[in-house]
């Protein structure tokens, strides 16, 4: 049986994402087949696609989606046929058909749409683990975010105002202000206005910590904009990965601490998985967090998808269709 995929075969611009047939896989041991509903699109894949990141050629990008189990491998358990779930640590998702393990898998209610499902395992999780782990968000802190309207930033926001804290973001313009203002962000601003705003608003102190998905444009910004003992969590590099730095900064900034964390590393046993995504599925059911679709493509247009995520011109979360 045959179905479409997204095949990359040498690192590529975003021209290079070709949709053509491949054979719809079997699940081995372990293993769920899942009729994908909707795959979420993120940076990762453009490292993938361009070569930052190393992958096995030919490679169908895509871990993150959602669906319906089409078939059960041997040994699973605690799944049937039909279940609604959805997954960050599956492969190949740029297809109409993913294999993912089922204990990286989660079950979707029937009150989440699948669409709205497809959102919540990558950016979901990676707002979940910035709040609650990576540095650990209490009532009253002072928080820097950046891109407030993109697919983190909308749910980043909503969860730190649910944590009581103060949030400064930024957007580029005035639709993606509003956006992030609608999502509780206290203050929205340009990014070259981001010093002086957290000069005002902390009274010279500086924030408790920054959550900084930029990377190499904002990474000066940000550990500057932090007070003493503060915490820069570096999550990701959108506009390039950060050059080697001199660690006696941390020290002269006060005693600072930076972090470069990634989601797998806070996704390592069933019961942490199941705890992430289970509170953020359950925010969006009874409306306490709502996302963002953004933008949707058919599988077919996967290249212009990564052209969109990639001149930061999307908000929300952008997905593929099958």
């Amino acid at each position: 049986m045959q179905q479409q995929a997204i095949v990359v075969n040498e690192p590529t611009d975003a021209t290079g994402l070709q949709q053509t047939q491949i054979p719809v896989p079997t699940p081995g041991a372990g293993e769920l087949l899942i009729k994908v509903a909707a795959t979420g699109v993120n940076f990762i894949e453009t490292y993938q696609r361009s070569g930052v990141y190393t992958v096995d050629y030919p490679f169908v990008p895509g871990s993150e989606f959602s669906g319906v189990v089409e078939q059960i491998g041997e040994g699973v358990q605690n799944f049937a046929l039909g279940d609604r779930v959805a997954t960050a640590s599956g492969v190949a998702g740029y297809s109409q058909y993913a294999l993912v393990p089922a204990d990286l898998t989660a079950k979707v209610p029937d009150s989440v749409d699948l669409h709205i499902a497809a959102a919540l395992p990558l950016q979901g999780m990676t707002a979940h683990y910035l709040v609650h782990s990576s540095y650990m968000v209490h009532e009253g802190d002072v928080i820097l975010t950046y891109a407030g309207a993109g697919g983190v930033g909308l749910i980043l926001t909503q969860l730190l105002k649910l944590k009581g804290a103060t949030v400064i973001t930024t957007a580029s313009t005035q639709e993606k202000k509003d956006l992030a203002k609608a999502a509780g962000a206290d203050y929205v601003v340009d990014y070259d206005k981001v010093a002086e705003t957290v000069d005002k608003v902390t009274d010279g102190q500086g924030v408790h910590a920054v959550y900084d998905g930029i990377g190499k444009d904002t990474f000066d910004t940000s550990l500057a904009a932090l007070r003493r003992r503060g915490t820069l969590v570096l999550f990701g590099g959108a506009s390039g990965q950060v050059p080697a730095f001199d660690l006696q900064r941390l020290n002269a900034g006060g005693s600072l601490t930076v972090t470069r964390p990634k989601l797998a590393d806070f996704l390592t046993s069933q019961q942490e998985m199941h705890w992430r995504f289970g509170d953020m599925v359950g925010w969006v059911a009874t409306g306490k967090i709502d996302v963002r679709i953004g933008a949707q493509y058919p599988l077919s247009e996967a290249g212009a998808a990564h052209t969109a995520l990639e001149s930061r011109t999307t908000t929300g979360k952008v997905i593929l269709l099958p």
